[in-house]
């Protein structure tokens, strides 16, 4: 398959793939009798340690093959943890707010990948990106405090603040995954090294705040389908596409998750945001969106 039809193919699959993660979310910690938000834990620890697990002979193959650097390994583990903060943050943060306050606020990534590139790579941000970035942090601010009356939204600030942060664990986790490759670690033996290191991070931390593993099977179901289609195909198609092409266009990209978690969400919750969410959301994705477009000069550097 050449590159000019692959790599539209892959991002595609991986777009659709992430944009059901919120919705077995819900489905799975629903199927908990006691709805307790902990129960997030779970689903996080689970879901990383499946995708993990199905990895493992890739894994453990690979590592026979390749030989990692010092700097390869710690780039890599560094990425599985902050990819465990964001999951902890953000699964946490769909038992307060709505499926379209989550999801949109936790695609600001893009604006914390700037960020950090910024920051860490000493690549400054063009005025149009600074611009976009203004432009995303006024709608974030607008969904954020938005009023949210949904019966699944108890605690809608609360749950804006946790989507927010996860964001920013994202946009480490993916810039630290773009280093690791670039320091030699193929896709597929980095995706299997950061989502167990990430598995470990969170396996310990039902069992110290008291919730426990025991759960129904429905919940488990559900889990194991987020491992399988939003960590396998979603994630691992952004890893994939991020040695590749610019990493501010692959999260680009990701501004289409809102939009179809969203739909699932109305679809299977009934659960419609608010006029001032629909808003703060569509000014923050045209924030991003314009932070994240390419231009001349950083077409040519990708």
């Amino acid at each position: 398959m050449t590159s000019r039809v692959q790599l539209p193919l892959v991002l595609t699959l991986g777009v659709l793939a992430v944009s059901c993660a919120a919705v077995l979310i819900r489905f799975a910690s629903n199927a908990h009798p006691e709805h307790t938000p902990l129960f997030s834990l779970v689903v996080a620890a689970g879901r990383l340690t499946l995708a993990s697990l199905v990895l493992l002979p890739f894994t453990l193959r690979g590592l026979g093959r390749q030989k990692l650097s010092r700097r390869a390994w710690g780039f890599t583990l560094a990425s599985g943890v902050m990819l465990a903060l964001h999951f902890m943050t953000w699964i946490t943060s769909l038992s307060y707010t709505s499926i379209a306050s989550s999801t949109a606020l936790a695609t600001t990534t893009p604006v914390w990948v700037a960020l950090i590139a910024w920051i860490f790579l000493k690549t400054p941000p063009s005025m149009q990106t600074l611009a976009g970035i203004g432009v995303a942090l006024a709608g974030g601010a607008l969904v954020a405090f938005g009023q949210d009356t949904t019966l699944t939204a108890p605690n809608p600030l609360l749950g804006n603040m946790l989507a927010l942060v996860g964001a920013m664990c994202a946009g480490a986790y993916f810039m630290l995954g773009r280093q690791a490759q670039h320091e030699g670690v193929p896709t597929q033996l980095y995706a299997g090294l950061a989502y167990g290191a990430g598995a470990l991070t969170l396996l310990p931390l039902p069992v110290l705040t008291g919730v426990g593993y025991q759960a129904p099977l429905e919940a488990y179901f559900w889990i194991a389908m987020l491992a399988l289609i939003p960590q396998l195909i979603g994630h691992t198609s952004f890893n994939w596409a991020m040695k590749r092409i610019d990493p501010t266009l692959v999260t680009l990209l990701i501004l289409l998750e809102p939009i179809g978690s969203s739909l699932l969400a109305m679809l299977f919750f009934k659960e419609f945001p608010g006029s001032q969410v629909i808003l703060g959301g569509v000014v923050l994705l045209l924030g991003v969106a314009v932070a994240s477009y390419p231009t001349r000069s950083r077409a040519q550097t990708a």
